[in-house]
C-alpha cells in the first residue's frame, strides 16, 4: 500500500447515519484525511477499495452482502482497516486481543482521535497490517458469531432526532411498538422514531433482554413492572417510567404462565 501526500479513506456502513457521523468526525480528529468514497455493504466497499486504493477502510462488522470480515479479507495487504462495531464487549476484547484497530459505536471523538494517531504512525513507518492478518480474522470471525460461540447482539440503537443522531443503548428502552411506517423507541425520559420494523428487532436483541408480547410490540424484560388482566381478561403489561398499558397478544400468553 502506497502513502499517499494526502491519506485517503472509505467508509463502509449500511446504515446512513452512522456514516454521516463517522465522516463529521474524522474531519475533526483528522481533518487531512480525505473521505474518496461511501459504501453500503461489504461488496461495494471491496469494489471501491480496488477501484480508488485507499490508505484505510473502515468496515462496519454486520453489513449485507459481504460481512466487514470478509470485506478484510478480500482487502488484506492493500489497506489498513479499521472494524467498526455496536456489539458489546467480548467483541472488543477480540479486536484487543487481536491487535485490530476499532471503533465502538457510537464512534467516540477520543477513541476516534487515538486510532486516527495509530494510523497516520503507520502510514508515516509505510507499515503494512501484520503478516498474520488472515489468521487474526479467522478468530475475529469465529469470536464473533461463528461455530457456537455466543451471538452478537445489538446493543445500541441509532435513531434521528431532527437533524441530529440519538444513540440510545438497549439498556435504556423500554419497549419498541411499530406505529404506521415507523417503529417507536420508547425509554423513560423521551420517545424515538426508526424505520427498523420488529420482525428484524427480535431476531437482533438478546431474547434474553428483550420479550416480543404482540407483533407490534418487544419489551425490555427488567423494566416490567407488573402484568395485569383487564376487563376482557387480557393481560396487559405496565413498564418501570411509563404509563401506557401494552398488550400482550394470545400468541405470547405463555411468557407470562402464572397469570
Amino acid at each position: 500500500m502506497s502513502h499517499k501526500a494526502a491519506p485517503t479513506a472509505v467508509i463502509a456502513d449500511d446504515e446512513r447515519l452512522m456514516r454521516e457521523q463517522i465522516v463529521s468526525r474524522l474531519k475533526e480528529a483528522w481533518p487531512e484525511l480525505v473521505i474518496v468514497g461511501e459504501a453500503t455493504n461489504g461488496l461495494e466497499a471491496v469494489a471501491m477499495a480496488r477501484a480508488q486504493e485507499p490508505d484505510i477502510v473502515f468496515l462496519d462488522i454486520r453489513m449485507p452482502e459481504l460481512d466487514g470480515i470478509g470485506a478484510a479479507r478480500a482487502l488484506l495487504g492493500q489497506c489498513h482497516v479499521v472494524f467498526v462495531t455496536a456489539y458489546d464487549q467480548y467483541a472488543i476484547t477480540a479486536f484487543e486481543q487481536g491487535a485490530v484497530d476499532y471503533l465502538l459505536k457510537p464512534a467516540d471523538p477520543e477513541r476516534l482521535k487515538l486510532t486516527c494517531q495509530r494510523l497516520q504512525e503507520r502510514l508515516a513507518k509505510n507499515e503494512e497490517e501484520p503478516n498474520d492478518m488472515d489468521v487474526l480474522l479467522d478468530q475475529l470471525s469465529r469470536r464473533l458469531g461463528g461455530e457456537g460461540k455466543s451471538r452478537d447482539y445489538l446493543r445500541w440503537i441509532q435513531a434521528s432526532v431532527g437533524s441530529s443522531i440519538r444513540m440510545i443503548s438497549t439498556r435504556e428502552i423500554l419497549f419498541f411498538r411499530a406505529e404506521d411506517k415507523y417503529t417507536r423507541v420508547q425509554t423513560e425520559g423521551f420517545e424515538a422514531l426508526i424505520r427498523k420494523p420488529i420482525k428484524e428487532l427480535a431476531d437482533e436483541l438478546d431474547p434474553d433482554e428483550f420479550w416480543q408480547i404482540h407483533r407490534a410490540i418487544l419489551v425490555r424484560v427488567d423494566a416490567i413492572d407488573q402484568v395485569s388482566r383487564d376487563f376482557r381478561g387480557q393481560q396487559i403489561v405496565q413498564m418501570k417510567g411509563n404509563n401506557e398499558k401494552l398488550e400482550v397478544s394470545r400468541s405470547f400468553n405463555n411468557l407470562f404462565k402464572q397469570m
